[in-house]
């Protein structure tokens, strides 16, 4: 769908964008499949206290995206996200820009700087608000493409430095590890010294072992919960295999990390959370899951982008129209890498 920018360009003598009441965006008009999402005319948000305006130069797609759009499991209506009809108009999670606006008490950023981090919601259009401790200054020698992709390896962060303390020589598997997380996964546990073994497609094994993967199972032909190899660390990003299958594969002392799982339209990757926490009561290892993470270790991240120890691996590119089929394709389960929106 062709549609006209509803900003001006037409910039004033010190170079501040024009800003319109409204903007174009992807709207989410109802719980369901992509053909809830429309490219249109949506209202450009207000800036509050402790926010910034941000004009959003790339967005990028992940899972959540996906949950809040289907709006499945059901509970995650219940975190804000609307009951029966969307609360948000807007999704998208992930984005870098430049701020164009700054609301009252800010004082970490100014118009005209670039910056990279997570929304609640909103990312999919011109125009976002951020709160400070969400968004990070990006550097200048960080693309915006790069920098949209990072927040998405918090989540690996966390599960392999701060949950698991992942040391050097230690064995990790990565059940999903094509994907979004499991991309920075592997540069990361690498990076700490680990033996990564990737779980993933056949068609994906020379991907991931370009990002450092020293082992890989072809899950279309061997059951990884099969193999005789024991492992310190299970960090599970599909949620396919039972609990008890999982430990199978882990060492006496050894950690299962869930971020996913497959527990129905109620209750989704929910239960097996629960299900993890039960279970780390009667047996030797350590059963847990990854609660979300904050966005302190940003500038972390693109501290090690510029050093060149992690660099987000671009499955795909697509336009603001092209969203609705984006997200589509992420909740098929096949997607490689990350999958950015350019504005």
């Amino acid at each position: 769908m062709n549609m006209q920018a509803t900003h001006t360009t037409t910039m004033p003598s010190d170079q501040t964008p024009v800003l319109t009441r409204r903007m174009k965006g992807i709207a989410h008009t109802a719980f369901g499949d992509s053909a809830t999402l429309v490219l249109g005319e949506v209202d450009r948000p207000a800036v509050g206290a402790g926010e910034v305006l941000i004009q959003v130069k790339v967005a990028a797609v992940n899972k959540g995206d996906w949950h809040v759009m289907t709006g499945l499991p059901y509970l995650i209506r219940l975190a804000g996200y609307g009951v029966t009809t969307p609360k948000h108009a807007v999704l998208g999670q992930e984005i870098a820009g430049v701020v164009a606006e700054v609301g009252r008490d800010v004082t970490e950023f100014s118009v005209g700087d670039e910056v990279f981090g997570e929304v609640p919601h909103g990312g999919f259009a011109e125009y976002v608000c951020a709160s400070v401790d969400r968004i990070a200054h990006k550097p200048a020698t960080l693309p915006f493409e790069a920098a949209a992709a990072l927040p998405t390896a918090l989540t690996a962060l966390k599960a392999l430095r701060d949950v698991a303390d992942l040391q050097p020589g230690q064995h990790v598997l990565l059940n999903g590890a094509s994907g979004g997380v499991g991309t920075f996964a592997i540069q990361l546990a690498k990076h700490f010294g680990a033996v990564v073994t990737a779980v993933c497609s056949g068609r994906n094994a020379a991907f991931v072992r370009e990002l450092g993967a020293d082992h890989v199972i072809d899950y279309t032909k061997e059951d990884f919960v099969a193999a005789e190899h024991r492992y310190d660390l299970v960090l599970d990003l599909v949620g396919n295999r039972t609990l008890a299958e999982c430990r199978r594969v882990l060492k006496r002392e050894g950690m299962y990390i869930s971020s996913a799982g497959q527990g129905g339209d109620w209750f989704g990757p929910m239960g097996r959370m629960f299900g993890a926490l039960l279970t780390n009561m009667v047996v030797p290892q350590t059963m847990t899951f990854l609660s979300p993470p904050d966005a302190s270790a940003l500038a972390f991240l693109a501290q090690l982008h510029a050093e060149g120890v992690l660099c987000p691996a671009i499955g795909k590119r697509c336009t603001l129209a092209e969203v609705p089929e984006a997200l589509a394709h992420q909740g098929s389960g096949r997607t490689r890498g990350k999958t950015i929106v350019t504005l």
